[in-house]
């Protein structure tokens, strides 16, 4: 049984090594800690997955990136990295964790949410290419990778521009 958990300070260890083991490099360890560290993190909005003992089998972290239109700069939200411990992978720990995670974001009053992400994973949870909206990436990444779901409906309707993530995001 797997629970999903917010963060604890005991668990950043264990959240680094569920990263690193998950994608094989310490890229997305380091971006977890950077946006830890920054004004972009948001407190209750990096979750774990816990087996039986408690131990962090997963983790997903949503943080502050930003959507600039010709007029104005829009906060919406990231979802990246998410990682789950290759020994969990297949069972439902990633899903566990973006659906807990999506209902955080809808509770804290945050719109939309933008993902750089495997095109047949994330569609299930209601992502759709950012282009639908007229909302691009800044750097050239296929366009079914580049998603957005709306929390809200219609919070992207009048919404287009170009997303802009904090510099945490550039050492990935």
């Amino acid at each position: 049984m797997i629970k999903i958990d917010t963060e604890i300070p005991e668990q950043l260890s264990a959240i680094r090594q569920v990263n690193n083991l998950a994608f094989e490099r310490e890229g997305e360890a380091n971006l977890v800690d950077a946006i830890r560290n920054s004004e972009f993190f948001i407190p209750g909005l990096s979750l774990v997955a816990l087996n039986e003992e408690d131990e962090v089998v997963g983790h997903i972290l949503f943080s502050k990136v930003f959507i600039e239109t010709d007029e104005d700069t829009i906060t919406t939200i990231a979802l990246a990295p998410m990682a789950v411990k290759p020994d969990y992978q297949g069972q439902g720990v990633g899903s566990l964790l973006v659906r807990e995670g999506l209902k955080k974001c809808r509770a804290l009053n945050f719109n939309d949410v933008i993902v750089l992400g495997h095109s047949r994973f994330y569609p299930k949870f209601g992502f759709l290419p950012a282009s639908n909206y007229g909302i691009t990436p800044p750097f050239d990444v296929p366009d079914n990778v580049f998603m957005a779901k709306e929390l809200r409906k219609d919070s992207l309707k009048d919404i287009s521009g170009r997303v802009r993530y904090p510099e945490a995001f550039n050492n990935v």
